[in-house]
């Protein structure tokens, strides 16, 4: 399979907000190389798009699409959490960064988190937070992110 680098070095690639029409240009494909993402119909990817799109900008999911192959090779997420603390403050999650396989080292994770933590100043947010594994924190790092304390989990699943 040709490296689809070679079919966008020369494009202007432009970050935007997720669209119905992106699962059949492989959203859902891109979203399985970073973790479990079982199949969805169409009608469940519908609803879930319709729901995500209620809460406006207090939760965007952003991609980069190939023109030129017209496949999603980017994504990633941020929602805005509503606190108490910090007079009444917001804090930007982001969550699901994944560049395609073929299309990494053209910078297109850093543009991705540079739009949604750009999205999250622009909201209000005093900080924008996110989780990632040792072997991403130097990108993290490249991207202005600090490592700070540690991540719990607890799957219910």
């Amino acid at each position: 399979m040709e490296n689809s680098n070679s079919s966008i070095e020369g494009n202007n690639l432009r970050v935007r907000k997720l669209e119905l029409s992106d699962k059949s240009k492989g959203f859902l494909e891109l979203l399985r190389q970073l973790t479990v993402c079982d199949s969805v119909s169409d009608k469940e990817f519908e609803d879930r798009f319709k729901e995500i799109s209620m809460y406006g900008d207090d939760h965007v999911i952003c991609v980069i699409e190939d023109e030129i192959s017209g496949k999603i090779i980017a994504s990633g997420s941020v929602f805005i959490e509503k606190k108490f603390i910090r007079k009444c403050g917001k804090v930007g999650h982001i969550e699901d960064v994944v560049v395609d396989a073929g299309s990494r080292g053209m910078q297109l994770g850093k543009k991705i988190v540079g739009f949604l933590a750009d999205h999250a100043r622009s909201m209000g947010c005093y900080k924008v937070i996110l989780d990632c594994s040792d072997g991403n924190k130097v990108f993290y790092e490249k991207c202005e992110f600090k490592k700070k304390e540690i991540q719990m989990v607890k799957y219910f699943v």
